[in-house]
């Protein structure tokens, strides 16, 4: 299972990348363009600045030909996943920030290895496309769905609701980052949870994906270790790091003058 995926992974990157499925596999580090190309996923508006990849080996970063100077210099000699540790994104902040811009956290991304058969005896509710609509603005679920409002370019599509009567425990979503690639959020709320809720949920609406013929895949931060063990415990497998630069506060007034 995997593999498969992991083909698709190599071929979407490189619409997110502007690269080939070669240069995201290749010894040494790879610099291209910032690029809007049709099927890729998007978390900014605009053009990327910056952005970068590894898939444990090299790094791919695509950004902006004003980069590409310092860039070249910046990854010279150096591990591609190396580039991903503090000290070195330190270096490539101090240099966004002659422009405007800064590093955003590091996002830890997972795609199934294995399918895994629900444990657990919970009732829930599955909610599609425009049913979601109700939810929008609800501050318990800013991981499952869109907050505070849906997003054009990343709509929520399927909801997965843990409910005992009345009562909402938790809540899985997936949004469509890209055509036919689902991205799972989760949220339990804090009274309900250590319960198993979360990976029930998660397990439930990953198999609704694969059995779709979409490809569901999950992320998280570094330090987010319940969450990395939902992604685990639902047969995820690491595959990639990711992280791109955004405007300073003070850059976006600048450009809403």
């Amino acid at each position: 299972m995997f593999n498969d995926y992991y083909k698709k992974l190599l071929n979407q990157l490189s619409l997110d990348y502007n690269c080939t499925p070669e240069d995201l596999q290749a010894k040494e580090n790879i610099i291209t363009t910032s690029k809007l190309n049709e099927g890729r996923r998007s978390y900014s508006p605009g053009k990327p600045f910056l952005q970068m990849v590894t898939l444990g080996g090299n790094t791919v970063i695509m950004a902006d030909e004003c980069l590409h100077e310092f860039l070249q210099q910046f990854v010279k000699n150096k591990e591609g996943h190396w580039l991903f540790e503090l000290h070195n994104l330190i270096e490539l902040n101090d240099e966004l920030k002659k422009y405007g811009y800064k590093m955003n956290p590091t996002h830890h991304m997972f795609l199934p290895s294995r399918k895994v058969v629900p444990d657990g005896e919970f009732q829930v509710k599955w909610l599609y496309d425009s049913e979601i609509a109700c939810f929008y603005g609800d501050k318990r679920f800013p991981n499952a769905i869109a907050y505070p409002a849906p997003c054009p370019a990343r709509p929520d599509k399927i909801v997965c609701i843990a409910v005992k009567d009345d009562t909402i425990m938790g809540m899985a979503g997936c949004s469509e980052d890209a055509p036919h690639w689902q991205q799972i959020g989760i949220d339990v709320l804090p009274q309900y949870r250590s319960k198993g809720i979360g990976s029930y949920l998660v397990n439930l609406l990953t198999n609704k994906i694969i059995e779709m013929g979409d490809v569901p895949f999950y992320g998280t931060a570094a330090s987010n270790i319940q969450s990395q063990n939902i992604a685990l415990n639902c047969g995820f497998k690491p595959a990639w790091t990711e992280t791109e630069a955004e405007k300073t506060e003070d850059k976006k007034s600048e450009d809403e003058k």
